[in-house]
């Protein structure tokens, strides 16, 4: 990531924020917090509409991040296990967090609907 420019002052939520603003990356975190361990597979069903190779990228960069943890069993067919890492479940707090504004958001944009609907 590119440092600051000289002079101005560094915000240091914005590298954490720009990790998870990625496409998909909070979902592959959330099935990998709320569901356990996943294998490559069931990631790709679990997170409907994924292409194999943006999912390949998203766990990279989330491995590389050490975000999450990569169990690779030398198999025949090999055996390859992801996982959240210690640092990903740090996370656990802030996502949960989100999800729960998330949800009363989502329920007060409802009851909005619905309100404007029935005048």
């Amino acid at each position: 990531m590119a440092s600051p420019a000289p002079g101005r002052n560094e915000c240091p939520i914005d590298a954490v924020l720009r990790l998870l603003m990625g496409p998909w990356t909070t979902y592959i975190l959330y099935i990998l917090r709320t569901q356990g361990p996943r294998r490559f597979g069931e990631l790709k069903r679990e997170v409907g509409g994924i292409s194999a190779k943006v999912l390949t990228e998203r766990l990279r960069m989330l491995e590389d991040a050490r975000l999450v943890h990569r169990d690779y069993q030398a198999t025949i067919p090999p055996q390859v296990t992801y996982s959240l890492a210690p640092r990903g479940a740090e996370l656990n707090p802030m996502l949960d967090t989100l999800r729960d504004i998330a949800l009363r958001w989502q329920k007060e944009d409802e009851q909005g609907s619905a309100k404007a609907a029935a005048e």
